[in-house]
């Protein structure tokens, strides 16, 4: 059994018993307040199914589940969570396996003031140096074991701090990370600000992460002189006035050579500008980014997504449709300049577009590329192991292109129990990058979608999907329908079909097939589907996780009280 700290499965079954016997029939404790909590537990059932390229397994079932308890009363806020990978499923790193109880704190808050000792999520601005989260469908958790003060010492003014080490799946990565942070609302410091419009807030942050010295050797002979310490700050503003909102966020890192970045010791730097403007029926917005080598990890010689510090979102939408998320975009941390507008636009109702209820259209355009490099000297090239890398100027685009998006988006009501979504995506994913299938050509891919939903009476409604992929590179086209039948709010029955018709093999023209169902009843929900997953990339705000190819059952059971 793996386990950290001083808790194991046993002792969780005795608190977990200690607290039920202390519980009437509510949430409500005999001796003050309260305890919630939620769980859940994920287990597949594996086929053999070589056609598909699923791998072979010899554990037929594999599971991962986790129990949250959570405890408050008054200042005092107590939990722990549980978690077992028994073993973990396709997908997820394999040092996960085993269980016991990665996640416990207790924090104390009393009027401007807030103390945390033991597990905790925090983020700092943007993320840019610091963001500290979990995904549990990714298998991504990156808490932080330490101290965390929160102070608010005046109106408008909050102070952070935190200092800890970071889960690495059942231990604490190597380097010990700290930070401080401060939030800043001009209008509500300075009182003859306060009834302004006009809403402007500053912030600002400095984290470091310390790690030993280790043996990282560029060749037989020549030992790298690592920096124990590596500090990183950011700046960041937020200006608000009406419908209109203007942020931004800048970062800089000082030398930080890792296995990311081939072990160079350029420093790195990040921005990120937003801007928007909304009113009744229409809303903007441009985002720009900018990265260079940025990767921050408590652990110098990690490549996975894991120990990762600091948080670089993309400029890309995160789809929800299956054919739409078959090339997901994945933030590159050594070096990526993207660019991001969106247009929304409601049609008003009773119009000759709009109609009775009105039509929603949605634009976006998304756009990606490398960074500009050039030499440092004509002695040394670019990103040589041991050297300053190379020289880079603040939104320098390069030559390659790693993701172009653009989506049309037409949502429309046509009567009170007809609606449908329209959905056109064009994407240009260069694999070789992002998935590090070297020498495979760039994939233009078009996917078209219709989803339509009917409601034939009150409580009951039927949904269709239908779909479309076409591409010349990879796999090829492919065409996916799907249906889906719900009974509100406790049932919901799908069935779904992917085919790959379009495959240049013609011995790899397969039909991923799934039936599924699900039950609801107050907060528990139960869902069990059938079929086959393709082989695939899955990506939450840019980060990402290869999901296997497999053949089996799949069940799901989440509850919270």
């Amino acid at each position: 059994m793996k386990r950290l700290g001083n808790f194991n499965a046993t002792g969780l079954i005795l608190i977990s018993l200690l607290l039920i016997s202390l519980m009437g029939g509510s949430q409500n404790f005999i001796g003050g307040g309260e305890v919630h909590g939620n769980f859940q537990m994920d287990a597949q059932f594996y086929r053999n199914d070589t056609a598909i390229g699923a791998p072979e397994i010899e554990e037929k079932m594999l599971m991962n589940g986790f129990l949250n308890v959570l405890y408050s009363n008054g200042p005092l806020t107590a939990g722990i969570r549980y978690e077992g990978y028994l073993n973990p499923i396709l997908g997820f790193d394999p040092r996960y396996e085993g269980q016991g109880i990665p996640y416990r704190f207790v924090s104390f808050k009393k009027d401007n003031f807030e103390l945390t000792a033991g597990n905790f999520y925090e983020q700092f601005g943007n993320g840019l140096v610091l963001r500290s989260y979990e995904e549990w469908n990714l298998g991504y958790d990156n808490s932080i074991d330490g101290f965390r003060v929160v102070y608010a010492p005046t109106e408008g003014i909050l102070l952070k701090g935190v200092i800890g080490k970071q889960r690495y799946f059942w231990n604490k990565g190597p380097g010990t990370v700290r930070g401080i942070d401060g939030d800043f609302s001009i209008n509500d410091i300075i009182s003859s600000l306060s009834e302004k419009k006009t809403r402007l807030s500053v912030g600002g942050s400095f984290v470091s992460k310390y790690q030993p010295d280790e043996d990282i050797m560029i060749d037989a002979t020549h030992k790298l002189v690592l920096p124990l310490n590596v500090g990183t700050w950011a700046m960041r503003f937020n200006l608000i006035n009406g419908g209109l909102n203007f942020s931004g966020e800048y970062a800089y890192k000082f030398n930080d050579p890792s296995a990311v970045n081939d072990y160079i010791y350029k420093n790195g730097q990040s921005i990120l500008l937003n801007a928007s403007y909304s009113r009744k029926g229409l809303g903007i917005s441009f985002n720009a980014k900018y990265i260079d080598n940025e990767s921050f990890k408590s652990k110098r010689t990690e490549t996975s997504s894991a120990l990762d510090i600091n948080f670089l979102p993309p400029l890309t939408d995160q789809h929800s449709y299956g054919l739409a998320s078959t090339y997901p975009y994945a933030t590159q941390p050594n070096g990526e300049v993207g660019f991001h507008g969106q247009v929304t636009y409601t049609i008003p109702k009773k119009s000759t577009l709009g109609g009775k209820y009105g039509t929603t259209i949605n634009v976006l355009y998304s756009t990606t590329s490398d960074i500009s490099r050039t030499a440092i000297n004509d002695t040394i090239p670019i990103g040589e192991s041991g050297t300053l890398g190379y020289n880079s100027t603040l939104f320098g685009i390069g030559d390659e292109k790693f993701y172009d998006e653009f989506n049309l988006v037409i949502t429309h009501k046509f009567s009170k129990k007809f609606k449908a979504v329209f959905f056109y995506l064009y994407q240009m994913y260069n694999i070789a990058v992002i998935e590090g299938h070297m020498g495979d050509p760039d994939v233009y891919a078009n996917t078209i979608v219709a989803d339509m939903s009917y409601r034939i009476k009150p409580k009951h409604s039927l949904r269709m999907e239908l779909q479309y992929l076409t591409t010349k590179q990879d796999d090829g086209d492919w065409a996916m329908a799907l249906l889906e039948y719900n009974i509100a709010p406790k049932w919901f029955f799908a069935v779904f079909d992917q085919y790959n018709f379009g495959n240049p093999d013609p011995d790899k023209r397969f039909h991923f097939y799934n039936v599924a169902c699900g039950f609801n009843k107050g907060s528990s929900r139960l869902a069990l589907s059938y079929g086959r997953q393709r082989e695939g990339i899955l990506c939450v705000g840019g980060v990402c996780r290869n999901v296997p190819a497999s053949n089996g059952l799949t069940l799901t059971l989440s509850s919270s009280f």
